[in-house]
This record gives C-alpha cells, sequence and structure tokens, in this order.
C-alpha cells in the first residue's frame, strides 16, 4: 500500500483513481484477513461506490485525504454501521450518528473501507480479548499485535489500509503500533474529539492514527485536531510551529531504562546515538512517580469503566436476554455477555469506588496523577522531548501471557504514564531484535507539542 499522501496526491493529479486504489485494498482484505482476522466487517460497495462519487469530483475539489483507505477501530461510530467493541454486549448494534472524527475524515474525502477488532471495549494489551477471536501480526502469525488496537495496526502492517485510527487510554495505540512496526500517536488529551467514540474511561481516552509513515501520521493528525462543542474536554489546537529537531534537549528519564531488557536497551542507544550524530543533545532526567502510573492506571480506568459500561444492561443499550423474569435476573443475564477482561475491570473499578475503600485507592490514585503530571510539567522546563522504550519487550506469542495477567498488565509500562499525566507521545520503530520483530522508540512531548514529537521522528527515520 502506498503512503497516505502519495495516495491523495496522486488521485487529486489524476493519475491514479480512487477505485483502483479502494480495489487493491479489497483484494489485500480479502487474501489476508482470513488469516489476521484484522477486520471485523468490510464495507466493500459503500467503499467503491464513494470512490468513484471521489473520482468524478473536480481536482481542486477534493480533499487531503482523497481516495485514501483508512480503518475504524470498532468502538468508532460511523452512522448506519455496526459499532460493537468486538462484545457480545453490541453485537449487531448500528451507529446512529458519526463521530466527529469521521466527519473530519469524510470532508477530506478518506474512504472508509472497514471496521477493525480489538481487545473487547478497549480493554487489553494483546487483542486476545475480542469476542471475535484474536487478531494475529502479520510479521508474524504466531504472535499478538498488540492492544486495544491491534486490528487497526495489523490492517496497516498487512497493508490492507493505508491508515487506521485507534483509542489509546493506556498504550492502545502505540502498544500495537510498536508490535507492528508502526508510527502510532496518543494525542494530548483534548487535542481530538472523543464525541463519538465509545467511552472506556472518558478522563484518558484518545483517538489517534496509526500509520506506515510519520508524514502520514502527522497529516491525519493535523485533519483530526480541535475543539468541538460536542465534547467539553476538547480545546483548541494552536497553530502548528516549525522546528529544527537538530536544535532540541532530549530527556531520557534513567526510571525507564534501569531495567530494560539488554537486546531493547541496546536498540534505544542506537537510535540516541543516531539522534546525536546529527545534533541532537541528550539529558538525563528523572520522573519519579512514572513508576506508580500501572497501579494508577488501572485504578482509575477501572473506576471510571465501572460507571462508563453501567449502561450496558439490555435494558436501552447492549444484548437482552427474552427469558428473564424480573430486574434482577434480567442485570445478570444480560451483563453475562461481557467477557472476563471486562468483567475483572469492572469489579476492581466498583471495589475502589466503594465508600469503604475510595479513600485508600481511587481518591490517592488521583493524588498520584497529579504527582506524575508534575513530573512531566517539571521535565519539560529542562528538555524538549522525552525519549523513552515503547514497550519492555517485543510482541510475544498468542497464548503466551493468558495466565499471567500481571504480565500482560505491565504491557503498558512505558505507555500508562502519557495517559495518567494527558501529554502526547509517538511510538514509531527503530531496529529490530534477534527474532526479526520490531522494536519501539517513544517520544513524549509537552502538552499541545506534537509538531515537536514529529520533528524529532523525521529526523530518526531520515537517512
Amino acid at each position: 500500500m502506498m503512503k497516505a499522501f502519495e495516495i491523495a496526491q496522486k488521485v487529486k493529479e489524476g493519475s491514479l483513481s480512487a477505485v483502483e486504489v479502494v480495489k487493491a485494498s479489497l483484494a489485500k482484505i480479502d487474501a489476508l484477513n482470513p488469516q489476521i482476522n484484522a477486520f471485523l466487517e468490510v464495507f466493500k460497495d459503500e467503499a467503491l461506490a464513494r470512490a468513484a462519487q471521489i473520482d468524478a469530483k473536480p481536482s481542486a475539489q477534493k480533499g487531503r485525504l482523497a481516495g485514501v483507505p483508512i480503518a475504524l477501530k470498532d468502538n468508532i461510530q460511523f452512522a448506519g454501521h455496526t459499532v460493537s467493541c468486538a462484545s457480545k454486549m453490541l453485537e449487531g448494534y448500528k451507529a446512529v450518528y458519526n463521530a466527529t472524527v469521521v466527519e473530519k475524515l469524510l470532508k477530506e474525502d478518506a474512504i472508509i473501507i472497514g471496521r477493525t477488532n480489538m481487545d473487547e471495549f478497549a480493554m487489553g494489551s494483546s487483542n486476545e480479548n475480542s469476542a471475535f477471536g484474536p487478531v494475529k501480526n502479520p510479521l508474524d502469525l504466531e504472535r499478538v499485535p498488540g492492544g486495544s488496537s491491534g486490528g487497526s495496526a495489523a490492517a496497516v502492517a498487512s497493508g490492507m489500509a493505508a491508515v487506521a485510527l485507534g483509542s489509546d487510554t493506556g498504550g492502545s495505540i502505540r502498544q500495537p503500533a510498536a508490535f507492528c512496526g508502526l508510527a502510532g500517536i496518543k494525542p494530548t488529551y483534548g487535542k481530538v474529539s472523543r464525541y463519538g467514540l465509545v467511552a472506556f474511561a472518558s478522563s484518558a481516552d484518545q483517538i489517534g492514527p496509526i500509520t506506515a509513515d510519520i508524514r502520514d501520521n502527522e497529516l491525519v493528525l493535523d485533519i483530526l485536531s480541535g475543539q468541538d462543542i460536542n465534547d467539553s474536554a476538547s480545546l483548541p489546537s494552536p497553530q502548528p510551529k516549525k522546528y529544527d529537531a537538530k536544535t532540541f534537549t532530549v530527556g531520557i528519564p534513567s526510571e525507564f531504562i534501569k531495567d530494560l531488557n539488554p537486546q531493547l536497551l541496546k536498540i534505544f542507544k542506537q537510535a540516541q546515538k543516531a539522534l546525536e550524530a546529527k545534533g541532537v543533545k541528550f539529558k538525563e532526567i528523572s520522573l519519579p512517580n512514572a513508576k506508580y502510573s500501572s497501579p494508577c492506571y488501572y485504578i482509575l480506568t477501572s473506576s471510571e469503566a465501572s460507571s462508563n459500561l453501567a449502561r450496558f444492561d439490555g435494558l436501552r443499550y447492549g444484548r437482552k436476554a427474552p427469558d428473564a423474569a424480573g430486574l434482577e435476573e434480567a442485570y445478570l443475564k444480560n451483563r453475562a455477555a461481557f467477557g472476563p477482561e471486562v468483567k475483572r475491570r469492572i469489579m476492581l473499578g466498583t471495589y475502589s469506588l466503594g465508600s469503604a475503600h475510595a479513600q485508600d485507592y481511587y481518591l490517592k490514585a488521583q493524588k498520584v496523577r497529579r504527582a506524575i503530571a508534575q513530573d512531566f510539567i517539571k521535565a519539560f522546563k529542562e528538555v524538549d522531548i522525552i525519549m523513552t522504550p515503547s514497550t519492555p519487550a517485543t510482541a510475544f506469542k498468542l497464548g503466551e501471557k493468558t495466565n499471567d495477567i500481571i504480565s500482560l498488565y505491565l504491557s503498558d509500562l512505558y505507555t500508562a504514564p502519557a495517559n495518567i499525566a494527558g501529554v502526547p507521545a509517538l511510538s514509531m520503530p527503530y531496529g529490530k531484535d534477534d527474532k526479526n520483530l520490531p522494536v519501539g522508540v517513544q517520544f513524549y512531548g509537552n502538552y499541545f507539542e506534537e509538531a515537536k514529537i514529529y520533528a524529532l521522528a523525521k529526523l530518526l527515520g531520515s537517512n
């Protein structure tokens, strides 16, 4: 699959038709998706019809994503299409409106090619928690693609789509991007509207693009960004600035590389040396409270999930058991449609919010959250960007961590701090391990300074 900006350019100038692009995308989906299971549904006829409409437009009227096939994670609403969150609870439920990000993509003449598989209700780090079967990593079908946006990452890595949207609550864009050798960004909290995203944890959820190219990632994020009256947390995006990344000072937090896998540490150091050779300065910094991000994340997001998912009781939303006798039995039968991971997090959140425990868990986690944010605020007074590993390890085998929940949860060790603090972070591929699996390098930026992140990522990715 060509890069998104190349597709749009060729479709605009008429050297390539949107119909040809869509047909190529559909052919790859037909050939590869049965093995990978990245797509839960493909909008074949609709995509072809839309491509023909785009081809019929005058060149000057075609948008910045003209003819680009884009996949949507199955928790982003596309009017008239199923949005199931990869759960039996919402199987067959059709969206009644477009998410703001979908409206923005359509306005720029993108083509929504289908909806992608995910961990149920975005809860997971391997994409093995889907009610519709696991997604397989296109680079090694015996391994996971990462989660929860694993279907979106697999769709792009396999060339079935040029771009995919994911959602990131604790690393669910960046970890799959790292596992699949792609670029994925979790924007500043409030930069991209969450309107039309099925909520997991409202104070941490963000939508972002997964792409094979940094320039595509920057383009799509620019299109998605901006304040939205339908999302009270969204904020106006500042005018993007041009930066010379060679003048940057980059911080490396000692806590993030202290116990890093030696092979990943070696590759991380190679990335550092590559940037140093181009003039970038490095400085050791400390984020002392970042080590508490994982427990803080699981308490806060599970608490919010227990509240957000309360609506799925079969009375208005979700599966309705036809044979329930009375309200209590209806609740028990209806909510049995949730998978084990969703149930686990709802129970954890309900416990953390209980009057007997809220002071010790939920309220304490909120204080820790503030301390983590303050660490980042302090650090960005000294450095332009913070560089860390994306993940503690490369893609693991399917089923390898099924019975090791703590190890699975620690997959978010290096990504969760961005969601806790609300800062932007991008994972990009750099090097491979001895199993020929891609390794991710992560760049954290200050609030609304995604342009700095992209400047450094492009510098690292250049020859």
